[in-house]
């Protein structure tokens, strides 16, 4: 797993799922610190490098900002000892190796990020902006994270009938068979109330097996206006969703959904895309 910092801000809640998770199943993480540059182009960046194109110039980063780095860097590694956390750490970041991000995803199973305190010093756009790139470029899910959360104990799957969504809700499974007992909830929103919930009997059947503790739920309410705000009120909860960025989830749960629901920093929201 790749827990992802902006090397100057450490988010204790991104640090905290990654240990909730190492409790109930041993995990190789690896730190990675991501020094104050251009975020917004960070994953262009990797493209680049990657790939026949000049990679473009990248500023240094302050010296200021290299000694909190490595105070990050410390604290990372002193709390995985302590907890006993078999770990990795990016040392390279001086040289601005972290283009390697994006490739580094390929051969990960999850990119975890902290959702208040990654880019707070960035204002343009907002921090959800640069979040967006980095759930629309990695090639693995990502799992956004706020700083104070419950450790999950409920989960609410997002279904809207698309490949997206059901491709999240089996990667979910896959990579947290620690989840599956808890209480799960399959939303399926939309206005109409007379729309049925798309292939009823062919999720129930995937879902139920993995999920056994299963209610199927449709929502009569717009989710662009209003899922958010319901979405908050399921409490120790963990949301799963579908493809994010240019991939949209579809008419139904729009990427503005989900960004409310990471602006709003109340949940985990794990996200993925094929």
């Amino acid at each position: 797993m790749l827990l992802v910092f902006d090397g100057i801000n450490f988010s204790e809640g991104a640090f905290e799922f990654a240990h909730g998770l190492n409790e109930k199943n041993p995990v190789l993480l690896t730190g990675v610190f991501v020094p104050q540059v251009d975020y917004a182009n960070l994953w262009s960046y990797a493209g680049a490098a990657s790939g026949s194109v000049a990679v473009p110039f990248i500023p240094l980063i302050e010296e200021e900002d290299a000694v909190q780095i490595e105070k990050n860097i410390k604290r990372f590694s002193q709390l995985c000892e302590k907890y006993k956390i078999e770990y990795r750490i990016h040392k390279d970041y001086y040289d601005f190796a972290l283009p390697e991000l994006k490739k580094e995803s390929r051969f990960a199973d999850l990119v975890i990020i902290g959702s208040e305190s990654f880019y707070t010093n960035w204002d343009i756009g907002g921090p959800t902006e640069y979040i967006t790139s980095a759930l629309h470029d990695s090639e693995c899910p990502v799992l956004v994270v706020p700083e104070k959360f419950k450790f999950p104990e409920n989960n609410v799957l997002s279904y809207n009938g698309s490949e997206s969504s059901v491709f999240a809700i089996k990667q979910f499974a896959y990579l947290f068979p620690e989840f599956v007992q808890n209480p799960t909830l399959l939303v399926y929103a939309k206005g109409e109330r007379d729309d049925e919930i798309p292939n009823i009997e062919y999720i129930e059947e995937l879902v139920g097996r993995h999920f056994p503790n299963l209610t199927i739920m449709k929502l009569h309410l717009d989710p662009k206006e209003f899922f958010s705000v319901w979405v908050n009120e399921n409490k120790n909860a963990i949301l799963v969703s579908g493809s994010y960025g240019r991939s949209s989830i579809s008419r139904v749960f729009k990427k503005s959904f989900i960004k409310d629901v990471i602006k709003d920093h109340k949940l985990p929201i794990f996200i993925t895309h094929q």
